[in-house]
């Protein structure tokens, strides 16, 4: 059956798109072999995803993309595809692990044969229940055929040509709940679960630190070994980690206390090599330091440098000459580069605070030292006093004991029992006399030694006075000499509050700032300007400095609450009426 070609220029470019030339031209039948009944050409068959020898799921279709359908030729039967315009058929929840569909709408003399035919080519088949009813369940191998499955639900079925009502049927696929699928899908789940635990056991295992080696049991053998070891650097801390443990253990007694205590002492030998180690480490840390505060530094002036040919560039003798894309991009340049400068400035001024809080703990531990001389050297006049009573006493002894010697030199032997009995009681005073002085003797001696540790600390504690009032010279000579190399035109007026040139140029330039800002400015605020012109101002002498000048600059408080304010303002019209 033929059909003439009402537009056949329509059926040309449709041709072209599917890679087939045009075999007729206008007014001929170009398709002298389509079936209007199927929609098809009867000579070529289709290619369907369902074709035999492809094997491919479809790719997922957007949902807002209609599904078209194509007609699917089978031995025994032809599935037609659904109306396009009607709504997809409906599915139930897909169960877990399943691989089992329902296939409904069959036709009264289909076969089994004939649902192998159809739903074999969307992948193996390894069961099939077929009811009387019309429906069956077909069980596939995998998952992914399901899918396939459920790509003819819609389709009509018509055996060979026959239009009977038996051999017709509108097929539907859905999703089954199978019990071998649950299984499956179940021991697959557990198989997936073990292998994560063993996983993560295996990753633990690896992350695990390693357990120390076990220690060796104390004899004398080991005990020589270790011995051996705590005199290497390299092998010090495995000794000494085997020595802790030993003593631990309660591997000391007195058989091998002599061992012990020559190792411990092989370990205290290691302590002044760890602290020269430590000073070395801190030396290399300031070198580092005072590296990295110069190379800083040196970045700084290349910024100033930078931030100098902007400012140089933007002046209008050189301004004039460049174009506007060009005074842009110079602006902007020079914006960043000010931002750059700023944030390095900011940490070396943050480094030099820390070098100065470092500083002053310093002070404060030689103030400590200086009070400890000051106590030491009360300490030696004391003793000095107290060993000078003691000479003084000693010198009146040994004058009582001569002059008893020469009485009794002097004194005639007689027989008088008085005689006798005073001169015993004498020699016995004399006995207590000389013990006495021995013992003065021996104290004497003893605040010798320590009047001589006294002037030797004292001597000590002078040096250290000498080394500090000399680096207070130099400190306040550098001071002295940086002042006098900054501002070489400061002078000073003892009559007035501004005492120097460079307080009254800062009197001046802050009087402009706070003129344009009526309502105030906070201190901080006024030093971040005048930051810019110089890093070196401190905020505390800036606001010294407006608090001496009261009819120029008054202090006032703003806000509520948290937002509590000091803010500073410009009064010196008001204060020019006053004074």
């Amino acid at each position: 059956m033929t059909l003439p070609m009402s537009d056949p220029t329509a059926w040309a470019t449709a041709m072209n798109n599917l890679g087939m030339a045009p075999l007729g031209i206008a007014g001929q039948p170009i398709l002298p072999d389509f079936d209007p009944a199927l929609g098809m050409m009867t000579g070529i068959p289709p290619i369907t995803p369902m074709m035999p020898g492809l094997g491919i799921v479809p790719p997922p279709i957007p949902p807002d993309m209609p599904v078209v359908k194509e007609i699917i030729h089978c031995k025994s039967c032809t599935l037609f595809p659904p109306n396009p315009n009607l709504p997809p058929p409906a599915t139930r929840e897909r169960p877990p692990g399943c691989k089992t569909v329902f296939v409904g709408g069959l036709p009264e003399n289909g076969t089994e044969q004939i649902i192998v035919e159809v739903f074999e080519q969307c992948g193996e088949i390894i069961a099939i229940r077929k009811s009387k009813k019309n429906f069956c369940h077909i069980r596939f191998a995998e998952e992914y055929m399901v899918d396939k499955a459920l790509y003819l639900s819609g389709y009509r079925i018509r055996l060979g040509s026959s239009t009977d009502k038996k051999d017709t049927g509108r097929l539907h696929v859905d999703f089954a709940q199978a019990r071998d699928d649950l299984y499956e899908w179940e021991c697959k789940q557990r198989m997936l679960a073990r292998e994560e635990r063993h996983r993560r056991r295996m990753e633990e295992e690896r992350l695990r630190p390693p357990s120390p080696p076990p220690v060796v049991h104390y004899s004398d053998h080991e005990c020589s070994i270790v011995a051996e070891k705590l005199k290497d650097d390299s092998k010090f801390s495995e000794a000494v980690q085997t020595l802790l443990t030993w003593i631990e253990r309660g591997e000391v007694n007195r058989r091998s206390a002599n061992n012990f205590y020559s190792m411990i002492q092989s370990a205290n030998s290691h302590v002044r090599r760890l602290v020269n180690e430590k000073a070395a480490h801190e030396k290399d840390m300031e070198e580092a330091k005072e590296k990295f505060k110069q190379a800083l530094s040196g970045i700084l002036i290349q910024f100033e440098q930078i931030v100098a040919v902007y400012h140089s560039a933007s002046k209008q003798k050189a301004w004039d000459h460049f174009t506007k894309a060009q005074r842009k991009n110079i602006s902007v340049w020079c914006k960043q580069a000010e931002e750059i400068r700023n944030i390095h400035n900011d940490e070396l001024m943050g480094i030099r605070r820390e070098e100065e809080m470092e500083m002053s703990d310093e002070e404060i531990e030689e103030t400590t030292e200086k009070k400890e001389t000051e106590e030491s050297v009360s300490q030696a006049e004391t003793l000095k006093e107290e060993n000078d009573s003691l000479r003084w006493q000693l010198d009146a002894y040994r004058n009582e004991v001569e002059l008893l010697k020469q009485e009794q030199g002097k004194a005639p032997r007689e027989d008088d029992p008085n005689k006798e009995q005073q001169l015993k009681l004498l020699q016995q005073a004399l006995q207590g006399m000389q013990q006495h002085l021995l013992k003065v003797q021996e104290e004497f001696k003893r605040k010798e030694a320590e009047l001589e540790k006294v002037k030797d600390d004292k001597l000590q504690v002078e040096k250290m006075l000498e080394n500090l009032k000399e680096k207070e010279s130099c400190a306040t000579r550098l001071c002295t000499s940086s002042q006098d190399s900054d501002y070489p035109l400061e002078k000073t007026l003892n009559s007035s509050p501004i005492k120097s040139e460079r307080e009254a140029l800062l009197v001046g330039i802050i009087s402009t700032f706070l003129h344009v800002h009526p309502f105030g400015a906070s201190i901080e605020y006024i030093c971040s300007y005048l930051h810019r012109l110089d890093s070196k101002i401190c905020t505390s002498d800036v606001e010294c400095l407006m608090s001496r000048l009261q009819h120029t600059f008054r202090q006032e408080m703003t806000g509520v609450g948290a937002s509590l304010e000091k803010r500073w303002k410009f009064c010196g019209f008001e204060g020019l009426k006053l004074t």
